[in-house]
């Protein structure tokens, strides 16, 4: 979850009597993945200081050190950004994404404490955080900040759970136009967001954020009142037309198994191999494993245990080279007999897996499956 938003320094926040403190949540945006899921952020405005920011936990910078490498790593810095207000509201209606905001029922006491927490923590020593999908990212920021200000005080309002949902789930509710966002995501995101997630650990999303608030409470001077004193409509999106691609995964896993499909209907008929089909799916599909391997034992995020590799078998690469041989040994035979079993099994007890593999990989297993029995039954 991300935002555009620039940062600058201002002198030490002593806030009037008049300061409003108010949650920002900004609706999904479809042209991106990371922005199909929203933004949250903090805007504390002062009319009497001429203060009006925005405090954002989604900054990160593709200049730090090593980016690319700490984010296939899963240790990818973010870091704590603050912006004109103005500038971040024109960048959301400029992007047709709704704003919304919650005034928080502080005292002037609570308000100063929250900006110099947020001040502090804007320190360049302090700013940058380790992310993490759904565990630590701009919109669990939100709750953790008031927390550590407000220490046992604040009480959110989960009623909004009224099921049992797994992190998946909840991705999958916003990902209906990012199809092949979707697809990248159950590939490489692995059996931990399978898990039922608590009523807090919905709130790694931006609109449950909102929904806890709404009726959540705080202690304030020695009495709890609502943690929410006035929810605003800033700017609502208009509706636009679908974005999804035309081009769905599903729909390309079924064309490819389908062309499978004709050149072993060939082979089985006139007695044909059509080798370098073999060689280039088996190449791509162990590239695959191996890129989801190497994600499971060097990454510290949410890619261990990947039952992806069931299908995605990291050996199938090297295996592939050998195909390029007139002839296949012994044990090659028995490798792919043994590969197309799994496939089988795989398909037959796919949704009883603990993982939720995406249906699209479905006509991509069964072709696998075909294509192992074709070679184990091969002459040499």
């Amino acid at each position: 979850v991300l935002a555009f938003l620039a940062h600058f320094s201002v002198a030490a926040i002593d806030l009037s009597e008049g300061a409003e403190i108010r949650i920002m949540t900004m609706g999904p945006g479809q042209n991106e993945v990371y922005s199909a899921f929203g933004h949250s952020a903090i805007r504390v405005s002062d009319v009497v200081q001429g203060i009006d920011v925005v405090y954002n936990y989604g900054i990160f910078d593709f200049d730090q050190p090593n980016f690319y490498l700490n984010f296939a790593k899963g240790k990818l810095l973010y870091q704590l950004g603050k912006s004109d207000y103005q500038r971040t509201l024109q960048y959301y209606v400029y992007f047709n994404r709704f704003v919304k905001e919650q005034q928080l029922n502080l005292s002037t006491a609570q308000k100063q404490q929250l900006v110099d927490f947020l001040e502090k923590n804007y320190l360049p020593e302090n700013r940058e955080y380790l992310y993490n999908y759904i565990y630590d990212n701009c919109a669990t920021k939100i709750q953790d900040v008031l927390d550590a200000v407000f220490p046992n005080q604040i009480t959110y309002d989960y009623s909004f759970v009224k099921e049992d949902k797994s992190y998946r789930d909840l991705m999958d509710m916003y990902l209906g136009q990012q199809q092949w966002g979707d697809v990248g995501i159950d590939i490489c995101l692995a059996l931990e967001i399978d898990r039922t997630a608590p009523p807090k650990g919905y709130l790694f999303l931006p609109d449950y954020v909102y929904a806890a608030f709404a009726k959540g409470t705080i202690s304030s001077n020695g009495e709890v009142v609502p943690l929410v004193s006035k929810s605003y409509e800033v700017y609502n999106a208009t509706p636009e037309p679908d974005a999804a691609s035309t081009i769905t995964p599903i729909m390309v896993f079924v064309i490819l198994f389908l062309i499978g499909g004709l050149l072993t209907h060939r082979e089985l008929k006139y007695g044909l191999w059509y080798k370098w089909f073999d060689v280039a799916l088996f190449s791509i599909v162990g590239f695959v494993g191996c890129l989801l391997l190497l994600l499971w034992v060097a990454t510290d995020h949410l890619s261990q245990y990947n039952f992806n590799l069931l299908w995605a078998i990291p050996m199938h690469l090297p295996v592939a080279l050998l195909l390029l041989k007139s002839r296949s040994g012994l044990w090659l035979k028995k490798y792919f007999l043994v590969v197309g079993v799994i496939q089988v099994v795989l398909i037959v007890s796919w949704g009883l897996l603990p993982q939720d593999l995406h249906q699209a990989f479905i006509p991509l297993a069964l072709l696998l499956a075909i294509r192992s029995l074709l070679l184990w039954g091969r002459k040499a």
